[in-house]
């Protein structure tokens, strides 16, 4: 790293789940700073946002707290005064749903009740709403806690045919490094009776709006016209999205096109002078009690996110089962433990209520000492929605003290 002439710092989840992490990437950024590596090509920094349209959704505006910038520009394109109140993150929505501040869930595809921290309390919570609707490709396990009442409505997933009026339509994926592509599905719908995510919603806002609004609002928009075209929605996201002038023509391009990005481009950063700034940081670090272990919850090789495909982990050598903790050999010895023995463990926060989770098998592994690592989401279960990373709300599945002990059943 000291030698080379451009470096890039790449992390996941495995920096960002934990509840000292922002001054953790700061502190990147201070070494890539003093280096020179930011702002030239090859160099950077490089955060792994997941699937393919986790950055996008953001650039898009679905996001809960956008700049007056973008809402000024989005009221301009269709003529209403969006409102400026910030919302919920994740995090926050749950804690809302489980105070009874918030009476309806509407959720465009996503596993919230198991992607979440604290399981128990969000599937408890979602029994508090009146309405839950989801806008899913496949069932998963959040649509069996609902509210009073339920809606799912099945739709087209990116990798099936999306044929409106006969005619192909394609939509755009942005990817980690701010590349935007366009995207087809090639493959037969499932049902012909789906409807794509943009039919639906284009449909639910024609219906809401109906009859409200003067001309020129989103209630004179003509829904159905951008929902037989996705290219109508593209020419509107022009005038709205820094970035994506143009944005029918570059899409058209073999690759399609690169995002604007000011250190990069023109060796600018967007601070009131210009300059980049280095930060400082106060030094912490999680704290374990004698006795206790730090967890983190990891993937499995037949996993996407939530989507469990098999009960198999090529990656760690484990065949037929999840419910599995893998310990460093020296900390196996030193909790009396040995190998296929079943455990319990156990987290206590500063609510005061004990989470566990129950007969997990002790796996071997060399992680580092004093680290233990489980499943996502099964030991979701261990972290309360309050747990959560310093500015950014994430919930802390990488900073978990736990407790182990041996299984009561065993």
């Amino acid at each position: 790293m000291l030698h080379s002439s451009a470096v890039t710092v790449c992390w996941a989840m495995g920096l960002t789940q934990h509840k000292n992490s922002v001054p953790s990437i700061k502190e990147i950024v201070n070494v890539l700073l003093l280096q020179g590596n930011i702002g030239k090509p090859g160099a950077g920094v490089f955060p792994v946002r997941g699937h393919s349209n986790v950055q996008g959704d953001r650039t898009m505006g679905i996001s809960e707290r956008m700049p007056d910038s973008f809402l000024d520009a989005l009221g301009r394109e269709f003529g209403f005064e969006p409102p400026r109140r910030h919302g919920l993150d994740a995090v926050g929505s749950l804690q809302a749903i489980r105070d009874g501040k918030a009476k309806v869930l509407f959720c465009l595809g996503g596993n919230l009740v198991r992607a979440i921290s604290d399981t128990s309390v969000a599937e408890k919570a979602m029994s508090r709403l009146a309405l839950t609707v989801s806008v899913a490709t496949k069932l998963n396990s959040s649509h069996a806690h609902t509210g009073e009442a339920a809606v799912i409505l099945p739709c087209l997933g990116r990798t099936e045919e999306d044929l409106q009026g006969g005619v192909a339509q394609q939509v755009t994926v942005e990817d980690s490094v701010g590349a935007v592509h366009a995207s087809a599905g090639r493959l037969k719908p499932a049902s012909p009776a789906l409807r794509s995510e943009v039919a639906i919603i284009c449909s639910l806002a024609e219906r809401a709006l109906a009859g409200r609004g003067s001309s020129g609002s989103p209630a004179s928009i003509d829904w159905q016209r951008l929902a037989g075209d996705y290219g109508q929605i593209r020419e509107h996201i022009s005038r709205v999205v820094p970035g994506f002038e143009a944005y029918n023509e570059k899409i058209a391009e073999p690759g399609g096109f690169l995002l604007p990005h000011a250190p990069r481009d023109a060796r600018r950063f967007d601070t009131p002078d210009g300059l980049a700034h280095f930060s400082v940081s106060d030094l912490a670090y999680p704290q374990v009690p004698e006795g206790c272990l730090l967890l983190q919850t990891i993937r499995s090789h037949d996993q996407f996110n939530t989507t469990v495909y098999g009960h198999d982990d090529r990656y760690r050598g484990v065949h037929g089962t999840r419910k599995v903790l893998f310990v460093h050999p020296d900390d196996l010895r030193t909790n009396g433990l040995s190998e296929g023995d079943e455990v319990d463990i156990t987290t206590l926060w500063e609510d005061d209520i004990e989470r566990r989770a129950l007969g997990y098998r002790v796996v071997s592994y060399p992680t580092a000492r004093g680290c233990v690592a489980g499943y996502f989401p099964e030991l979701n279960v261990l972290v309360p929605l309050e747990s959560v990373a310093d500015r950014s709300n994430t919930p802390t599945s990488k900073s978990v003290v736990v407790r182990l002990s041996p299984h009561a059943g065993s």
